[in-house]
């Protein structure tokens, strides 16, 4: 493989048109460019039954052939999700100055039986790689099909537990929020820090993501550890007790649930004014914002401009709006077409693909760990009545603070 590529460079970049080149994928970088969605179980569901199923349809006209598995047809938010996230691959063709690929999109209605269909059918027809499925329980029937054609598979899951071999996840997973918003928390001289967490299935990732985090800060520790299930009085009252020992407070739940621990914590006697709070991307909500036991709180999430940006162009284009993980689809595809241009044919191999410079793309810089996983260049974001507000912009290296 060739080394990592000079995004200044006017040949190793994509062309895109009517658009700046932040907002286009940067492919592959040289050295030295939810959030709603940062949960563990998938936030789209199927409310019913699925519908009808879509017929497989083609986007572009490029010789590299692409699979997206997406649940089209599925009912509820899953349904509209898919469909915009679609809407999303074929603005990035669009975008992408003549992308030299082709989308074979597949319709799985959200079932696994679906997408090992739709993951046949795609590398029959002379699919080099695949994106999607967007659910966990999607994943490996998918993946079971294409490692038996050493295809390559980007999926939307944020199930970390389904990445592997060949499999890499382009989705906003807990671990990058953590690590994030620890690594500043240390860097700013925080050394003292408590943790009430729920006791779910998100609450285990982070809670594993939190306690590597401090153990490789030598100087950090923890002083306080907590979870909580439906009452949150007795964790509540337990860290409340423990705070005089601690300078920052870690809490990770989405909007509702993270006001609901602060007042917990305010009715169990703790003053958080006189400590740092901090949590993760599902701070981004306005129930968060309208609180004012969260004010000044700080979280870590991917840069909002790019999604602004994108937005924007998405209305335009599509007269609706997008929904948030729509920023995935655009990417996959982006990122295939300029490995499509710029790597040869081993363009999808592994190797490409685990590239440590990483890739930039509309939520900022990210790059695949060859465990399948990703991490993300993240941005620091404070809690204000107004709307989050960056106090440390996202990384254009990683390596970079």
């Amino acid at each position: 493989m060739a080394g990592p590529l000079d995004p200044n460079s006017a040949a190793s970049r994509p062309e895109p048109t009517r658009i700046g080149r932040r907002t286009a994928l940067g492919l592959l970088l040289g050295a030295p460019l939810l959030s709603a969605c940062s949960s563990v179980s998938n936030p789209f569901e199927q409310a019913g039954p699925a519908g009808p199923p879509q017929q497989p349809t083609v986007a572009g006209n490029g010789q590299v052939k692409v699979g997206m598995i997406l649940p089209l047809s599925a009912a509820g938010n899953a349904g509209v999700a898919a469909q915009s996230m679609r809407h999303a691959a074929e603005m990035a063709l669009a975008e992408f100055q003549n992308p030299n690929i082709q989308l074979l999109i597949k319709d799985d209605a959200g079932s696994p039986q679906g997408a090992q269909q739709g993951a046949q059918q795609a590398c029959d027809e002379g699919a080099e790689i695949i994106l999607g499925p967007l659910f966990a329980g999607s994943v490996p029937p998918t993946a079971q099909v294409a490692r038996a054609r050493n295809v390559s598979v980007i999926a939307f899951s944020t199930d970390s537990s389904v990445a592997g071999r060949g499999v890499y996840l382009l989705s906003f997973l807990p671990e990058s929020d953590v690590n994030r918003i620890v690594e500043y928390s240390a860097g700013i001289g925080k050394r003292s820090f408590a943790a009430l967490l729920p006791d779910n299935a998100y609450g285990t990732v982070v809670e594993g993501a939190f306690k590597s985090a401090i153990s490789r800060k030598g100087s950090c520790r923890i002083v306080a550890f907590e979870k909580y299930s439906g009452d949150r009085t007795a964790s509540a009252r337990a860290v409340a007790q423990s705070l005089g020992g601690a300078d920052t407070l870690f809490l990770a739940d989405d909007g509702d649930a993270v006001v609901a621990t602060a007042d917990a914590l305010t009715a169990a006697g703790a003053n958080l004014r006189n400590i740092q709070l901090v949590g993760t991307g599902l701070w981004d909500n306005p129930r968060v914002y309208g609180s004012a036991s969260l004010q000044g709180g700080l979280y870590a999430a991917p840069d909002p401009s790019g999604f602004r940006a994108f937005a924007g162009r998405y209305r335009t284009r599509f007269g609706s709006e997008p929904v948030r993980t729509a920023t995935l689809a655009y990417d996959a595809v982006a990122l295939v077409a300029a490995l499509a241009r710029t790597q040869g044919p081993q363009r999808f191999a592994p190797d490409v693909l685990t590239n440590a410079s990483g890739f930039a793309g509309i939520d900022g810089l990210f790059r695949f760990r060859t465990d399948g996983t990703n991490e993300r260049g993240l941005a620091v974001m404070r809690v204000a009545s107004a709307g989050g507000q960056a106090v440390a912009g996202s990384p254009k290296s990683f390596g970079a603070t």
